[in-house]
């Protein structure tokens, strides 16, 4: 169940998403609260698990992981032997941002990021000699539009 989170609470969480590492005494005056209250706020949202981790998030182009590919897998196999065999080798592979069960034709979306095609290639050529897939569909994304971290929290 979710927690209730009051203005307060929610303008921390935004201020958050947009820069964890500013120093609490301008976070307070963003938010309007002293330091101590909104340091309480923040330890209760982690223990909570609202708040997850704080992390750097990284420039992939500046790193030469350039090329994002979307990867639709269809698959045949639905028994868990299998599932469990796929997703270990998803969950193994670095190239792998995101990764997603669907409703619907495909059954799996994954979202990777790698140098190249060449790159790509060598994850698919992996990925498949270790489980076998039915169908791989891929798609590389030629412009990101948008991209963001920040959940929409706003409201009562």
């Amino acid at each position: 169940m979710a927690r209730k989170l009051d203005k307060i609470d929610r303008k921390i969480l935004q201020e958050l998403q947009q820069d964890a590492s500013q120093p609490l005494e301008a976070l307070s005056q963003k938010v309007g609260a002293s330091k101590t209250p909104v340091w309480n706020r923040i330890r209760k949202m982690r223990e909570s698990g609202i708040i997850k981790d704080t992390i750097a998030i990284l420039d992939p182009d500046k790193l030469g992981l350039s090329t994002c590919f979307f990867v639709f897998i269809r698959t045949s196999a639905h028994e868990k032997s299998w599932q469990d065999k796929f997703l270990a080798a998803v969950r193994s592979r670095d190239e792998v941002l995101e990764a997603h069960r669907l409703a619907g034709d495909v059954d799996y979306i994954l979202k990777i990021r790698v140098a190249d095609a060449r790159a790509y290639d060598a994850f698919y050529q992996s990925l498949i000699s270790e489980v076998a897939i039915f169908e791989v569909t891929s798609t590389m994304s030629m412009e990101e539009i948008k991209n963001t971290t920040a959940l929409p929290i706003s409201g009562d």
